[in-house]
């Protein structure tokens, strides 16, 4: 197990040796973030802020679902490329997606049969995903205008924050929720996201970063090489709703304990390969929710890139675009075929509300809900 200050010192010394080459310097200075319309919704304006450090890594994220558009960082040649999968408009975030870069909630990932029971009584929501609830309804916090807001520069770190407010009985979920969610972008490649929530009443609360990564820029990801520091995962039912068991990993498809790429194992006949129709599974982390983790490290050969993630939270929902079909055009009239994106969605289980033995979602009034996940970018020789 790693702890915080070896994961830290680990990317630092990375960082040394991870820099573009001589004959490909970096910026001099961060650029100034820019602040500009990217459309409508309901008579509402779009605002996309982009933040850029100054080695050239950049953030796109709109108001709409607080999105993630777009997210673009060097290569080991030095070469600039878009790492996320998404749209270059509007109108493809609005057209039906699989979240594609959203902020997730109230209640990211699965509640079964779409209810819970706080003290004794009954909520019922949206089943929008077979029997069970999903990402927070049919209009979680993916489908909301969010309010965005620049936060002052501080040398060698840029930041905007979204907030939103649920009302009470919005998709089901009882009491008036309160949310910020910051993205921070530092000259140490790191992407930090802060989720912050308060409510009136006692309520079920689970935000998480939706993001689909392709390290390479395009192409599957079934080459990427995954280690996921976890060694127990959540076995689900064909409904992807977990047993309660937390399994180990050792001697099956899921222990990525030691670098493996996703596709090494992604089609075993396993039976819970079979439910997912591949990875779409909660691993259990070593640390507790206090501490900051070290959850997972991806390396993609051919380009070099590599992203590191820590995490506050219990749990990381590894999922491998298994039901991205090729159907959808994003950027560029690139369409997006079987696997061509991955998520680490780092979170609480799925279905705690209904799963005692788990660590708890619930938050009361007085109460905040605090959680932080750092995505750090770098390049392997």
């Amino acid at each position: 197990m790693r702890t915080w200050a070896s994961f830290i010192l680990a990317v630092s010394v990375t960082a040394c040796t991870s820099q573009p080459p001589a004959e490909t310097p970096s910026p001099a200075a961060t650029v100034p973030v820019k602040r500009e319309s990217f459309g409508s919704v309901e008579g509402k304006t779009i605002e996309r802020f982009t933040l850029t450090n100054k080695h050239g890594v950049e953030l796109q994220a709109i108001t709409y679902g607080g999105i993630i558009t777009a997210l673009k960082t060097p290569d080991r040649a030095g070469t600039i490329g878009d790492i996320v999968l998404g749209f270059d408009s509007l109108e493809g975030y609005l057209g039906g997606h699989p979240f594609f870069g959203a902020i997730i909630g109230r209640y990211g990932n699965r509640i079964a049969k779409g209810r819970f029971t706080i003290d004794g009584i009954e909520y019922k929501l949206a089943t929008n995903n077979g029997p069970n609830h999903l990402h927070g309804g049919n209009k979680g916090f993916d489908k909301v205008v969010w309010q965005g807001e620049l936060l002052p520069e501080i040398a060698g770190q840029q930041s905007v924050a979204f907030s939103y407010t649920s009302a009470d009985g919005e998709e089901g979920y009882p009491g008036t929720l309160v949310t910020k969610v910051t993205y921070t972008l530092n000259d140490n490649n790191e992407l930090i996201v802060d989720y912050q929530a308060r409510t009136d009443k006692p309520t079920h609360v689970n935000l998480t970063q939706h993001s689909y990564f392709n390290l390479a820029g395009s192409g599957d990801i079934l080459g990427h090489e995954l280690t996921i520091d976890a060694d127990r995962y959540t076995p689900v039912d064909a409904t992807l709703i977990p047993t309660g068991e937390l399994a180990p990993v050792e001697g099956t498809p899921f222990d990525f304990r030691k670098a493996t790429t996703i596709g090494a194992r992604i089609n075993d006949a396993h039976p819970q390969l079979k439910n997912g129709q591949g990875y779409d599974h909660n691993w259990v982390l070593f640390a507790s929710r206090a501490d900051l983790h070290r959850a997972a490290r991806v390396v993609e050969p051919k380009s070099g890139r590599t992203l590191e993630v820590a995490t506050t939270e219990p749990g990381l929902q590894f999922y491998a675009g298994n039901f991205l079909d090729g159907t959808l055009k994003g950027k560029g009239g690139q369409t997006y075929g079987h696997r061509s994106g991955f998520c680490l969605e780092t979170q609480h289980y799925p279905d705690t509300p209904n799963q005692k033995a788990f660590p708890t979602t619930l938050i009361k009034p007085g109460e905040q809900y605090k959680s932080r996940t750092v995505f750090v970018f770098g390049v392997e020789r």
